[in-house]
């Protein structure tokens, strides 16, 4: 290790050369990092290997003595930290038949050819098992090395900065393995280590149970939508009618010109897919062509890949693109928030599916109007609406919590992986 010259652009310290340097401070090429912590390369704590070809006849094995991991991996549920699940296995003749390199557990995962190298993933391996040639795995070699400190390091790395401008993004071990890194103690590293698993543990519970709330919500949905769950007080009868009698589409066109410029404009991707959350938007000043006008309580709807499940239950007044339709009911036989419910449902986005449109497929609305809904009174619709609704609050307020958990953990790795906050280790307070 050393204080040499750090690869610029890439360096994790922070600071730069002629900032005011603390007592207990040194001000390197990396920026300015604890005196007791070293600089070195990534090269002097591990190895980088490339991953092997994987002929198609050796694919689809559901067993085998290793996992052979490839890109797409990595999208696996399961696999957001540790890689666990693997689509393909290899037994060990295979292996030595392939010339595959066994990359052991513990190295960090990521790709390092093409478009997949701009999406920074990188995971960990859980046991020794063979990657694909698009992917690369750094191997520690320093036995004082703490392997998940080692991972935060990498996941702070940019590593899409070193990719050149060419028709097939790459990256070499000979690049990332120059980059320059602070490091501390082994203690420290594990220190630090801990600290930040003990927030990515409560980011998985996070997870867990805003899936466990989703999963919840859409039993719910399919029990009171259909009447097999009454909520208490409620005997009506229901009735059965058709979309078109008793819904519309606002489809007054407009152009952004005619509306004060502040006035909010949705386009298809402010809206989430399959959460009914707006996640951003723009005014109108900023889009030229024709829209939509939508109002108060309208349901919006994406009509485009209406697979997506785009949808917003409208709060406030706006214009939208003509590839979304604003939804109104008849208020005396439909609440809006009973029909927000609806176009979430599995049969309102299959039949939304039977659409025009090959490589641009779109709802068609003299499809829709003959899509057939069970409605109960009006009073249990507001009920059902409200119960859901509640539903929905309780996983947006864990939503939050899980993004404002992120935004701590990423604090908490740029003070902590280059030494600007130290943790109290082996008892001892922290300088």
């Amino acid at each position: 290790m050393d204080e040499g010259q750090a690869v610029t652009g890439v360096s994790l310290a922070g600071g730069a050369p002629g900032a005011e340097v603390p007592a207990g401070y040194k001000l390197t090429e990396a920026g300015v990092i604890p005196q007791d912590w070293a600089l070195g390369r990534l090269a002097d704590f591990g190895v980088f290997r490339s991953g092997s070809g994987f002929p198609l006849v050796y694919q689809g094995l559901p067993s085998g003595d290793y996992p052979f991991f490839k890109v797409s991996d990595m999208n696996n549920e399961g696999n957001e930290l540790f890689m666990k699940v693997a689509n393909h296995w290899i037994d060990e003749e295979v292996r030595k038949k392939l010339g595959a390199a066994k990359h052991p557990i513990g190295s960090i995962l990521f790709a390092k050819i093409g478009a997949a190298i701009f999406l920074e993933r990188k995971r960990l391996l859980s046991q020794a098992s063979c990657i694909d040639n698009n992917m690369m795995a750094f191997s520690l070699t320093d036995h004082h090395a703490c392997q998940r400190f080692f991972h935060y390091l990498f996941l702070r790395l940019e590593l899409g900065k070193l990719v050149s401008t060419t028709a097939l993004p790459s990256l070499s071990g000979r690049q990332i393995g120059a980059i320059h890194v602070p490091v501390p103690s082994s203690d420290e590293q594990r220190t630090i280590a801990e600290a930040l698993s003990d927030v990515d543990d409560l980011l998985t519970a996070l997870e867990k149970l805003i899936a466990k709330k989703r999963a919840i919500k859409q039993a719910a949905m399919q029990q009171l939508l259909t009447g097999k769950i009454r909520l208490p007080g409620f005997s009506g009868r229901w009735e059965t009618r058709k979309l078109g009698e008793i819904v519309s589409v606002r489809n007054q066109k407009i152009p952004p010109s005619c509306v004060t410029p502040d006035t909010l404009c949705v386009e298809l991707d402010h809206i989430g897919s399959g959460d009914g959350q707006l996640m951003t938007y723009q005014n109108a000043s900023f889009s030229t062509s024709t829209k939509y006008c939508f109002f108060t309580g309208d349901v919006l709807f994406g009509r485009l890949r209406s697979y997506l499940r785009k949808f917003w239950h409208a709060d406030r007044n706006g214009i939208c693109t003509t590839e979304i339709w604003p939804l109104v009911g008849n208020p005396e036989q439909l609440d809006s928030g009973f029909l927000h419910l609806i176009v979430q449902t599995n049969r309102f986005i299959e039949a939304a599916g039977i659409s025009y449109g090959t490589h641009m497929p779109r709802a068609d609305w003299s499809v829709m109007q003959n899509f057939e809904i069970r409605l109960p009174p009006i009073a249990e619709q507001r009920a059902i609406a409200a119960v859901l609704s509640d539903m929905d609050a309780e996983i947006a307020a864990l939503e939050r919590r899980r993004d404002k958990t992120r935004t701590i953990r990423q604090g908490m790795m740029q003070q902590l992986l280059t030494g600007r906050v130290r943790l109290a280790r082996s008892g001892e307070p922290c300088p």
